[in-house]
């Protein structure tokens, strides 16, 4: 069994080095992260996967039970990972994919990291662009105004088309059957309905001082965040005085951080935050 949040954090606050928080998204748990952890440790930071308010310990248990995370919103998770990386001694490089790449935004926009990576990240209140390929990934979330307060896996031919449109049909049903969970609604829900409503949890302060340097990095094969979101981050992030970049790793789709070459995405984001920690 994977380590909880406490005891990942107390192991970072004893080893004295800078830690790296990872937060994952949709139909993912922490355990998604465990590949990178390893990785991270080796490079000399102290890894940090950190859960979603509710998130069941194992794949079994969070397809068992999905009313455990159902209802859960950005706001909350954003507040729960908040108070959590307020526990750790030093200040983190946050590393996030999908919502966890929009999650590890609202957390930079609140002065919380050294250097942050958002990896394909879910769009923000103030990204215009609403791709159809985008539209088709979240209709089995968004649909139905009544799911908001459920939790929904994919099927595995939604998840091909969504998360892993860009590997063999042997890896994306090896990802799917070891990694695929249900996911809470409301997330995808206040995402594609940011841009009508003033007061959404689905925002990024983009001009904070204290928000530290940031990578977008974006797979060029992604159908549920294409280019065109992940530039959209890109351009409203460039309006801080701090440094923002942002990547293209053609030919990759959304299971990017997941697939035989994790490593390479992996190390596109350990060698920007290792130039400012």
């Amino acid at each position: 069994m994977s380590a909880t949040d406490a005891e990942q954090i107390d192991r970072a606050n004893s080893s004295g080095r800078t830690p790296a928080v990872f937060v994952h998204g949709l139909w993912m748990l922490a355990s998604s992260w465990d590949h990178w952890l390893p990785h991270f440790e080796a490079a000399g930071f102290a890894p940090v996967a950190l859960t979603w308010p509710g998130e069941a310990a194992t794949t079994t248990e969070a397809r068992q039970y999905p009313e455990t995370i159902a209802g859960r919103t950005v706001g909350q998770v954003a507040d729960h990972l908040a108070g959590l990386i307020g526990t750790l001694e030093r200040k983190p490089v946050v590393i996030g994919h999908s919502v966890g790449g929009l999650l590890t935004q609202i957390l930079a926009g609140r002065g919380l990291s050294a250097a942050s990576v958002a990896i394909d990240p879910a769009p923000f209140r103030g990204i215009l662009a609403m791709p159809l390929s985008t539209v088709r990934s979240l209709i089995p979330m968004i649909a139905n105004p009544a799911d908001r307060k459920r939790a929904k896996p994919l099927t595995y031919q939604q998840f091909r088309y969504a998360y892993a449109n860009a590997v063999s049909e042997e890896e994306a049903r090896s990802i799917y059957e070891r990694y695929a969970v249900p996911a809470p609604c409301a997330p995808p829900m206040q995402a594609a309905l940011a841009n009508f409503n003033p007061r959404t949890e689905v925002k990024v302060d983009c001009r904070n001082p204290q928000r530290g340097p940031l990578l977008v990095i974006s797979g060029g094969k992604d159908n549920a965040i294409p280019w065109a979101l992940a530039n959209g981050a890109y351009k409203r992030q460039k309006r801080n005085p701090g440094v923002t970049e942002i990547v293209e790793l053609h030919g990759r789709d959304h299971a990017l951080t997941l697939d035989s070459r994790w490593r390479e995405v992996a190390d596109v984001a350990l060698a920007f935050v290792r130039r400012f920690v």
